[in-house]
């Protein structure tokens, strides 16, 4: 399964920000990976990926929910981007959020 990383150019961050990180790590810079932008499903992609509806109650993490539907934590950001909430504090209890079942499908939607 790809991920969203793959192909994704390294960056040297050494932004004054990170300066009391870096000195408390003893490292001179961070590498990061640059952020890949992520394409929003269209209207098309919507009718055409398969979705299941997912009632969100007290508890819920998009990390357990990747991994029941998709046999591994590290996509939470897929469920989280296709419902445009990128933080489960966004998300109220009782709101209903989509989770699409064909991650391969859906990752090449976003670009991936």
């Amino acid at each position: 399964m790809p991920s969203r990383y793959n192909r994704a150019p390294k960056i040297t961050n050494d932004s004054d920000y990170y300066a009391p990180l870096r000195e408390s790590r003893g490292d001179k810079q961070i590498v990061q990976y640059a952020t890949r932008p992520l394409r929003n499903p269209s209207v098309e992609d919507r009718r055409r990926i398969s979705t299941t509806r997912h009632i969100w109650k007290y508890g819920d993490r998009y990390y357990n929910l990747a991994q029941q539907y998709y046999g591994d934590s590290r996509y939470w950001w897929v469920i989280a981007w296709w419902n445009s909430y990128p933080t489960e504090a966004l998300i109220e209890n009782g709101k209903m959020i989509y989770i699409p079942l064909n991650l391969e499908q859906t990752l090449r939607v976003f670009g991936i």
